[in-house]
């Protein structure tokens, strides 16, 4: 009697062609990263998230814009305190020696916030291409690996002519399991792209409308 045939990942895997290896490698490893970048992005999301909170409460506490930018220093770490610096030292440097203001202030220090906020916006999303691209490529390549892999059980097929499925299912499982692994890369990849891309959307709209609160409260100070 023959023994059985071990169906195992890892049998599966050992059993697969060179190109399948590869194949399967290649997507395991982009599942790693994937993982690796989906970690890092909730982390920092969940950071910035509570950055911005308690700068909220300082901003709002009734202290005095100038007593709060010496608080923070003109190098702060959170991404709020970075915008209010930026707005700030556009502010004291639109101040001329006998306390006037140069001309076009409020445009300068709208300005001096939209860079820091796209500074800001970039590192947000940086590592989301990645999960945008083994989403919607990792299928493919799994199926490259399917297909690869069940061609060559075809001809291992032929050249044994025998068509016992015996014979024939281990090939075909190799090769399927190629498209899973593609599959198991790519969805997570997928779903974590949407729901980071749209964590990172709102966060820098609370950066948006902290600028432009920010703009209308020295705007009032300008106009008075």
């Amino acid at each position: 009697m023959e023994a059985a045939t071990d169906f195992t990942m890892w049998a599966l895997f050992a059993r697969a062609t060179i190109t399948v290896k590869l194949v399967m490698i290649m997507l395991i490893a982009a599942s790693i990263w994937c993982w690796a970048v989906i970690v890092d992005k909730i982390i920092q999301y969940r950071k910035a998230r509570a950055e911005a909170e308690v700068f909220d409460r300082q901003f709002w506490s009734g202290e005095p814009l100038d007593g709060l930018f010496d608080q923070i220093g003109t190098d702060p770490d959170g991404a709020s305190q970075k915008i209010f610096v930026a707005g700030m030292l556009e502010w004291r440097r639109s101040h001329r020696q006998d306390g006037g203001l140069i001309a076009g202030a409020t445009a300068r220090i709208d300005r001096s916030m939209d860079v820091a906020i796209a500074k800001e916006a970039a590192k947000l999303q940086k590592g989301l291409p990645v999960l945008a691209t083994v989403g919607s490529t990792a299928p493919f390549v799994g199926l490259f690996g399917t297909v690869w892999g069940i061609m060559n059980a075809f001809i291992e097929i032929a050249e044994a002519q025998n068509t016992n499925l015996a014979v024939v299912a281990p090939g075909i499982a190799e090769a399927l399991l190629a498209t899973g692994l593609g599959l198991l890369a790519a969805i997570p990849a997928v779903i974590f792209y949407n729901k980071l891309s749209a964590d990172s959307d709102r966060i820098v709209a609370g950066y948006e409308a902290f600028a432009d609160e920010f703009a209308t409260i020295l705007s009032r100070q300008l106009d008075s």
